[in-house]
C-alpha cells in the first residue's frame, strides 16, 4: 500500500474530527512541515514526515535552502571529466572543483576567488581508483557508478556549529524527516594521529539528539582525507533508520540496508604532511556531501534508490526495449536469472556513459576511456545474456537519460545525439568483439580437443579477458558447455603477472621523473605562510612584455624542507630551490604552454638557472638547481628571460589558435578542442572528430593551406582583457570545453579587427572569419613572425578524438624543403625506364623515416605504392620453386612495409605483392623474431595465374581480439576465397580472381582490423 492509500484510509476512519487537518496535510508539498503535523502523522502510524516529491524537487529544495536562506553562492557542477586535474579519472566528489581553495593554490583571477560559501549538485562517477563502486552496482539497491552529490561548502567562513545546525534544519524542517529516525556520528579520536575525540561536535549534536543516538567511530568512518597528503579532518555522518520505532544504534555503520548514511559533514582543519604528521590548516573549511539518489529514496519512502522517480523512467524505457517481465526489484537469491540485477546495472551504466561522454570522455583502450569501455561492455553483456536484449539496445537509452537529467545539466539537451552515436558505434564494436572472441575460443577448443586436453589454460582465458575484453564468466560458461573446465588459478596468476608489470612500469616511470630537478609545489601550508607574513602575490603582468630585463626583489626562498632566509643555509648540493619574487617577466606553465626559461642574477654574480616556473595562488615560483653564490630574501635580482626560447614557443601558440579556427572552417562547428601542448619545438592540438577513418588527406591539405594563408597575410594579433559576458557574446569565440574562465578574461584574436571593433557588434557573423579565443599565453604580434607552417601528423588518440602535430618557423621550413626534395626523387624514379627495386626500397624508407608535412607524405607513399605495382608487373612471373634472390627481395620489401606500419604507430601490417616469393615458412620465421611480438602481419600475393594467396601471423598479445584465422577469412571472403587456421597463423586462397581482387582483399583485411 502506498503512502497516499494509507493516508486516505486513516482520513476515512477519523474524518469526524481531523478531516480538515488531514486535507491541509495532504495538500501541502511535504506533510509535517511543523511540529503539529509531524506529531499528527506519528499519532496515526503514518509514514514519517517527508518531502514526497520528485528527485528534481529534492535537488531544488537543497540548493534553494543554502543559496537563498544561508547566503551560499551557487557554483554549477564541474564536468565529470576533470580536465584540469590529472590525478583523477573522474570527478568523484563534490569538492573536486574546489581543491585549489583547500590546497591554497587558487589563482587571483579564478572565478572562485572571493567565494566564501558554495552550494551545488556535482556530477560524480566512482568507477576507478580509490573510490570504485563498479563491482557493487546491481548487486544491491543503493550503489551507483554515477550519482549526484549535493554539497555545501565553507571556505574559511562558518564551521562546525553552523554546518551541524543547518544540516539538522534542512533534514527536519525542509525535508521533514522524522528526528527520531536520525543518528549522528562523530570522530572518537586516534592515538596514532595524536588527536582526541571531537567532543565539540558531540556536544553540538547532543543539543539536537539524545546522547544514545550520537555515536563515536574511529578514523575509518569519521576522519576524512583528500589523499595520502593534503587537507583532512574529522567528520560527522548522519544516518537514517528506514524502519523507525526502535533503537538502531547498533546498526549504524554495520552495512544494514535499512540504516543508511545519508550525509557526511567534513570539518577540514588539518594538513597531512609527507611524513604523516598533521598540522593545523591556516583556515578551517566545511565540505559536505549527500547523495541525491539516496536521500530521495528516503524522502519517497522507498527502500531502494531504483524505486524512485530518478530511475523509474529509465527502467520503463529499458523494459520497452527488451520486453518480458518488467523490473521487480529482486536482489540476491530472490533474483533468479539475475534479471533485476541486469536492469539495475544497465540503467546505472547508461547514466554514467551518457554524462561522461557529453563531458568529453570517450570509450577507448586506456585510462578513463578504458574504464568507460568496460562499463559499456558490462551493461551490454548483462542486457544480451540476462534480458535477451536486441543488438543496439543500450545506446537507445541515451535520450531518456537526457530527459531525466537535462533539467539539472542542460549540456545533455545539446549533446545527447552525439552521445547516442558514440555509444551506438561502441556497442556495435563490442558485438563484433564478442563474435571474434567466440571464434578464438572455438579454435582453442578444437586445438585442445585434438590434443586430448579438457582444461582451458588460465593464460589463454586471461588473453581473452585482457586483450579482448571478453568477460571471464562468459569464458567459464562456454567452457562448461563444451565439457571443459577453466584453470582459474592460472587465470589469477596471469592477472597478477600483468599487475606486477604495471607496477614495475610505474616504478620505472617514477624513477625517471625523480632524475634531475626535484619539482617543488606550494600548497595550503606554504601559501598561508606567505600570506601570514604579508608577502604580496607576484605581479606577473610583465610576462606579456618582450625583451625586458626588470629588477625584482626576492620575497621568499623555498626548498622541499621549507622556507629559508638564504640559499647559503642549504647544505644539499642536489636540492631544488624556488624563489618567489615581487614581480616577474617569466611565463608560468599554464594553458598547455610550457614555461619560460632564463636566469635570476644578482650583481655579485650569484644566479639561479630557472628551469620550472609555476603559479600557486598567485605566487609565481621560479625553480632551479642550487644557485651559484648566495641568494637571500630581500636581494634584488635581474630577471633575464630566454627570449630566444620564447620566440620559438609564441609562434607555435598563435598558430595553435589559427589551426583551431581552420579546423572549424574545413570540418564544421562540431570540432571542439580537447587539449593542447605548446613547446619551442612543436605544437600539439587534440580535437573532437567523429569520422572513424580520421581527417582525409584533402581536408588536411585544406586546413594547412588556410593556416599558411594567415601566416602569409601578416595579420595582426590583438590581446585585451574584457568582461567575461562581453567576450562570450562574440560570434565564433573558441573556448576549451569544461574550462572555467576568470572574469574579466583575456581574449586573443588573429585578424584585421581588434577587440574594440569586435565588441561594438559582438554577434556579427563576420567574426567567424578570424580566430577569437580565450587565452592567457604569450603570442607573436603578427602572423608573419611564424614564417611558415607545416602540419606534420594527424592521428587518432581515442575514440572520437584526433591529434594534430605541427610546427612553425625553421622546423616547418625544413620539413617542407625535405618534402620537395623527396618529391623530385620520386618524380625522377617515375620517369626512369630502368627502375631498380633497391632504389625504390631505399626511397620508400626515406619517405617513411623523414619528418614531412602530413599531406605530401601521404601522397608520396601512394605514388611509391604505384611504382611498386609497376615494378612487379615488369618482373617475370615465375612458377614452381622460388629462387633465393626472389625470397630475399620479398623479405626486404615486406620488412619495409612492416617498418612503415610500426613508424605510423599501427599494431598490424597488410602487405600486397604480385608474383612474389612468399611462402608460409618465410612468414612464420619472420613472425618468430622478437621485434614482431607486438605486430600482426597479413600478406596478400597475386601470382600470374590470377589467384590470390593469403597468409597471416598474429602475435600472442593480439590473438584474442584478432585471431589469424578470422583475419584471413575476412580478407578472402571479399574475393570469394576460403581460408582459416589457428589464432597464431592462418592461410588460404581465392581462385579465378580479377585484377581488382588484390585491392579488394586488402581493403577487407584493413577493415577487419579497424572494426
Amino acid at each position: 500500500m502506498g503512502d497516499s492509500e494509507r493516508c486516505s484510509n486513516k482520513v476515512a476512519i477519523h474524518s469526524s474530527f481531523v478531516s480538515g487537518l488531514f486535507r491541509d496535510c495532504l495538500d501541502r508539498p511535504g506533510p509535517g512541515e511543523d511540529s503539529a503535523h509531524r506529531g499528527l502523522w506519528r499519532f496515526f502510524g503514518l509514514p514519517p514526515c517527508k518531502l514526497t516529491s520528485s528527485g528534481d524537487k529534492v535537488r531544488e529544495a537543497y540548493i534553494e535552502f543554502f543559496r537563498d536562506k544561508k547566503e551560499h553562492d551557487f557554483i554549477a557542477s564541474s564536468p565529470v571529466v576533470p580536465l584540469n586535474d590529472p590525478t583523477l579519472l573522474f570527478a568523484n566528489a563534490g569538492m573536486n572543483q574546489f581543491k585549489p581553495i583547500f590546497l591554497g593554490q587558487l589563482e587571483p583571477n579564478s572565478p572562485l576567488q572571493g567565494v566564501a560559501r558554495a552550494v551545488n549538485s556535482q556530477k560524480c562517477i566512482r568507477a576507478g581508483g580509490k573510490h570504485n563502486d563498479l563491482d557493487d552496482v546491481g548487486k544491491d539497491v543503493y550503489h551507483h557508478t554515477f550519482f549526484e552529490m549535493l554539497g555545501n561548502w565553507s571556505f574559511g567562513d562558518y564551521f562546525k556549529e553552523e554546518a551541524i545546525n543547518w544540516a539538522w534544519e534542512l533534514l527536519t524542517e525542509v525535508y521533514g524527516l522524522d528526528p527520531e529516525r536520525l543518528y549522528a556520528s562523530y570522530f572518537a579520536g586516534d592515538e596514532e594521529l595524536g588527536l582526541p575525540a571531537d567532543v565539540e561536535a558531540k556536544e553540538m549534536w547532543e543539543k539536537l539528539l539524545p546522547p544514545e543516538r550520537v555515536l563515536p567511530f574511529d578514523r575509518k568512518d569519521n576522519f576524512w582525507e583528500m589523499g595520502a597528503t593534503g587537507p583532512c579532518g574529522p567528520c560527522s555522518e548522519l544516518h537514517y533508520d528506514r524502519l523507525g520505532g526502535r533503537d538502531a544504534a547498533a546498526l549504524v555503520n554495520a552495512d544494514d540496508p535499512d540504516v543508511i548514511e545519508i550525509w557526511n559533514l567534513v570539518f577540514m582543519q588539518f594538513y597531512r604532511e609527507d611524513d604523516g604528521t598533521l598540522t593545523e590548516l591556516p583556515s578551517r573549511h566545511i565540505d559536505t556531501g549527500m547523495g541525491l539518489e539516496r536521500v530521495t529514496s528516503v524522502l519517497q519512502d522507498k527502500r531502494s534508490n531504483y524505486d524512485t522517480d530518478i530511475f523509474g523512467p529509465l527502467l520503463a524505457a529499458l523494459h520497452d526495449l527488451v520486453g518480458g517481465d518488467p523490473y521487480q526489484g529482486r536482489v540476491g537469491e530472490e533474483d533468479v536469472g539475475m534479471r533485476d540485477t541486469a536492469y539495475r546495472i544497465i540503467v546505472d551504466h547508461a547514466r554514467t556513459l551518457t554524462l561522461a561522454v557529453v563531458d568529453g570522455a570517450m570509450p577507448s583502450s586506456e585510462g578513463r576511456g578504458y574504464v568507460l569501455r568496460r562499463i559499456l561492455r558490462r551493461a551490454v553483456r548483462y542486457g544480451r545474456s540476462k534480458l535477451q536484449a536486441p543488438p543496439g539496445f543500450f545506446s537507445q537509452l541515451v535520450p531518456k537519460v537526457a530527459d531525466c537529467l537535462g533539467v539539472a545539466f542542460p549540456e545533455l539537451n545539446e549533446g545527447a545525439k552525439r552521445v547516442e552515436s558514440v555509444l551506438r558505434e561502441e556497442e556495435a564494436a563490442f558485438d563484433r568483439t564478442v563474435d571474434r572472441g567466440m571464434q578464438f575460443f572455438e579454435a582453442l577448443r578444437d586445438e585442445l580437443t585434438a590434443e586430448g586436453k579438457s582444461i582451458i589454460p588460465g593464460d589463454q582465458a586471461f588473453l581473452l579477458y585482457d586483450t579482448h575484453g571478453f568477460p571471464l564468466d562468459l569464458t567459464e560458461q562456454m567452457a562448461q558447455e563444451a565439457g571443459f573446465t577453466l584453470d582459474s588459478a592460472g587465470f589469477e596468476a596471469a592477472m597478477e603477472k600483468q599487475k606486477e608489470r604495471s607496477r614495475e612500469a610505474l616504478r620505472e616511470q617514477q624513477a625517471q621523473k625523480s632524475e634531475g630537478l626535484q619539482p617543488l609545489e606550494l600548497v595550503a601550508e606554504q601559501t598561508a605562510w606567505l600570506g601570514d607574513r604579508k608577502v604580496p602575490i607576484t605581479d606577473d603582468d610583465p610576462k606579456y612584455t618582450w625583451n625586458t630585463q626588470p629588477s625584482a626583489s626576492i620575497l621568499a626562498i623555498y626548498t622541499e624542507h621549507g622556507f629559508v632566509e638564504s640559499t647559503a643555509d642549504i647544505k644539499d648540493d642536489g636540492a631544488s630551490v624556488g624563489l618567489v619574487l615581487d614581480k616577474t617577466p617569466f611565463y608560468a606553465e599554464a594553458g598547455g604552454q610550457v614555461n619560460d626559461l632564463g636566469l635570476l642574477r644578482k650583481d655579485d654574480g650569484a644566479e639561479l638557472d630557472v628551469k620550472v616556473v609555476q603559479a600557486f595562488a598567485g605566487y609565481v615560483l621560479h625553480t632551479g638547481p642550487l644557485p651559484t653564490g648566495a641568494l637571500s630574501v630581500g636581494d634584488e635580482v635581474v630577471c633575464q628571460v630566454d627570449y630566444a626560447h620564447r620566440s620559438r614557443i609564441a609562434p607555435n601558440h598563435t598558430m595553435t589558435h589559427v589551426l583551431n579556427w581552420a579546423l572549424r572552417e574545413v570540418l564544421g562547428d562540431g570540432i571542439d578542442q580537447r587539449g593542447s601542448l605548446v613547446t619551442a619545438e612543436r605544437l600539439r592540438f587534440d580535437f573532437s572528430y567523429e569520422a572513424s577513418n580520421g581527417v582525409s588527406v584533402k581536408d588536411l591539405q585544406l586546413v594547412e593551406s588556410k593556416v599558411r594563408e594567415v601566416v602569409d597575410s601578416a595579420l595582426p594579433v590583438h590581446t585585451k582583457t574584457v568582461a567575461l559576458a562581453d567576450a562570450q557574446a562574440i560570434a565564433g569565440l573558441r573556448a576549451m570545453a569544461g574550462e572555467s574562465y576568470p572574469d574579466p578574461v583575456r581574449v586573443v584574436t588573429v585578424g584585421s579587427a581588434d577587440l574594440d571593433t569586435i565588441l561594438e557588434k559582438p554577434g556579427d557573423s563576420q567574426w567567424l572569419t578570424q580566430s577569437v579565443e580565450f587565452c592567457g599565453g604569450t603570442h607573436i604580434s603578427s602572423t608573419s613572425e611564424a614564417k611558415s607552417f607545416a602540419l606534420l601528423e594527424e592521428r587518432g588518440i581515442s575514440k572520437g578524438v584526433r591529434r594534430i602535430i605541427a610546427a612553425t618557423g625553421e622546423a616547418a621550413e625544413i620539413a617542407m624543403k625535405e618534402a620537395e626534395q623527396l618529391d623530385s626523387k620520386v618524380t625522377e624514379l617515375e620517369g626512369s625506364k630502368d627502375m631498380k627495386e633497391e632504389a625504390l626500397i631505399q626511397l620508400s624508407r626515406s619517405v617513411d623515416n623523414s619528418e614531412l608535412p602530413a599531406a605530401p607524405k601521404a601522397a608520396l607513399r601512394d605514388r611509391l605504392g604505384q611504382l611498386r605495382k609497376q615494378l612487379k608487373k615488369k618482373q617475370k612471373k615465375k612458377k614452381g620453386k622460388v629462387s633465393k634472390e626472389d625470397q630475399a627481395a620479398f623479405l626486404a620489401e615486406l620488412r619495409q612495409a612492416i617498418e612503415a606500419a610500426r613508424s605510423a604507430g599501427a599494431d598490424f601490417c597488410v602487405a600486397t605483392f604480385e608474383g612474389s616469393g612468399v611462402d608460409g615458412k618465410m612468414l612464420r620465421d619472420l613472425a618468430s623474431e622478437p621485434e614482431m611480438e607486438s605486430l600482426a602481419v597479413l600478406v596478400l600475393n597475386q601470382p600470374s595465374d590470377g589467384a590470390v594467396d593469403c597468409l597471416a601471423a598474429v602475435p600472442s598479445s593480439l590473438q584474442a581480439s584478432k585471431p589469424a584465422g578470422a583475419w584471413v577469412k575476412a580478407a578472402l571472403d571479399a574475393v570469394g576465397g576460403k581460408g582459416g587456421g589457428k589464432p597464431a597463423f592462418a592461410q588460404g586462397a581465392a581462385r579465378g580472381t580479377d585484377s581488382q581482387a588484390l585491392s579488394a582483399a586488402r581493403a577487407a583485411a584493413e577493415a577487419f582490423w579497424a572494426s
